[in-house]
């Protein structure tokens, strides 16, 4: 099969990581694949930057090239990245426009050529598609060539303009007044309702298949405006590598990362840990200090995801970790904690917490989006309301002060995660995703056909 794959960066977390695990072990399985992206970051000959700079005018032509200097620098030079998302805005007039009048930012003439380019191709999947570098106006024509699969791994699609709109309902009757712009991506001024109703005509005008992660999300976008367009939906979870995310010494983890061999140890682990808007830190530092204030013994945070000093809440002492892609050194903290902590404003199906289940450390979360499809309350974990910091202090020392219980719980997430979130179960049932949205498609085109003749 050619199999051409959309997402906003090659190499990253989250998102990103689902889409470069796919494209991979597709490739690995012999089929041809192209991974077309917003953000490069690696040097894979199959991974391609998208070329929206390309047959343009003068000035687009010079801020696409110079926006090009500073995403060569990005990881190595302060700013390179800020400079290259303000130029990716500034390089088309049009979307100048748009990012004062509020509206989001369409105006990306290289996804337009990306079916021309490398192929022919026998489906395109796509991955979040906001982070300004496609064009959504492109998807009703692309879903009348091939068949257009998406996997979307926030509610973005649904909305006006959030990647998630916690407890606003608006995304379901039209957006407008929306109670927070800043959340992202974030907009300048309330257009949100303009953008609700660009992209329901948009979706009106298309064909689709789409593939969840979790149930929540799932059910999310059968009440929103997307949910006409579908040929079909279903729900694939996310899967994970069990052969290297799996239970191991953890007194030979703690000493692997330097990491205190006495005492209990908490790891909470996401991207930019402090200012995560998805996360909830400041809770979970509060949570912190009360849990500190009752156990008696010596107790520890590691923050996995941020660079920043080492900071105490109350007796507790929380040390930073920066972002490592190496999954091996991951996996070596989840083995060293005794709890692994994920307080989150929103989620849809975050891999952290497979990855935490897969080594055996029970998990402490709260109970937001997709979370309590992955977390068995009492069994694998324990689930408490979001920002609440009191609840998620008890549940945590229940569990420190319950040796007996907390073994047993690892013992059951290490279990539930072999019967069902092993990566190649979930690399499995998107090739039959692939295959019989194939063949659904080129039934409907040959049917299409037929009827105008």
């Amino acid at each position: 099969m050619n199999i051409l794959s959309l997402s906003t960066v090659d190499l990253g977390g989250g998102a990103e990581r689902v889409a470069w695990q796919l494209f991979d072990a597709f490739r690995a399985r012999g089929h041809r694949c192209r991974l077309a992206v917003g953000l490069r970051r690696g040097q894979d000959p199959d991974v391609v930057r998208i070329d929206n700079g390309r047959g343009r005018g003068p000035w687009p032509r010079l801020a696409w090239a110079l926006e090009a200097f500073f995403h060569a620098r990005i990881g190595r030079q302060r700013g390179a990245l800020r400079l290259s998302r303000l130029l990716r805005r500034l390089a088309e007039p049009a979307n100048v426009l748009s990012w004062w009048r509020g509206r989001e930012p369409f105006e990306y003439p290289g996804a337009w050529r990306l079916l021309e380019e490398g192929g022919p191709w026998d489906l395109l999947h796509a991955h979040n598609l906001h982070g300004d570098y496609f064009d959504l106006r492109a998807l009703p024509a692309f879903s009348r060539r091939l068949p257009v699969l998406l996997t979307p791994h926030d509610a973005w699609l649904l909305s006006g303009h959030c990647a998630h709109s916690f407890a606003c309902e608006r995304w379901q009757t039209g957006c407008g007044q929306c109670p927070d712009l800043g959340i992202p991506p974030a907009v300048r001024r309330d257009a949100t309702a303009e953008n609700w109703r660009a992209k329901r005509d948009l979706y009106a005008a298309s064909r689709l298949y789409l593939g969840a992660p979790s149930r929540w999300l799932l059910d999310k976008v059968r009440r929103s405006m997307l949910a006409p367009a579908l040929a079909e939906a279903r729900v694939i979870p996310y899967g994970i590598d069990l052969n290297l995310y799996r239970p191991g010494d953890p007194a030979a983890a703690r000493r692997a990362l330097g990491l205190p061999a006495e005492g209990r140890l908490l790891l909470f682990t996401a991207h930019a840990a402090r200012r995560n808007p998805w996360k909830d830190y400041a809770n979970l530092r509060a949570a912190l200090a009360e849990i500190a204030a009752a156990y008696p013994g010596p107790l520890s945070l590691i923050a996995l995801g941020d660079n920043a000093p080492p900071e105490r809440a109350g007796r507790a002492e929380v040390r930073f970790a920066p972002f490592t892609r190496d999954p091996a050194q991951v996996a070596r903290y989840y083995q060293a904690a005794d709890l692994y902590l994920h307080p989150a404003r929103a989620d849809t199906f975050p891999n952290t917490v497979l990855e935490a289940l897969a080594c055996g450390t029970p998990v402490v979360a709260t109970a937001v989006g997709g979370i309590p499809e992955q977390v068995d309350e009492g069994e694998t974990g324990a689930l408490v309301l979001p920002g609440d910091p009191a609840a998620l202090a008890a549940a945590t020392l229940r569990l420190l002060n319950d040796d007996g219980r907390r073994a047993q719980m690892g013992w059951r997430a290490a279990a539930v995660a072999r019967q069902r979130y092993d990566l190649g179960r979930f690399i499995d049932d998107t090739w039959r995703w692939y295959g019989e949205a194939l063949a659904d498609w080129r039934a409907w085109r040959a049917t299409a056909h037929a009827e105008s003749v």
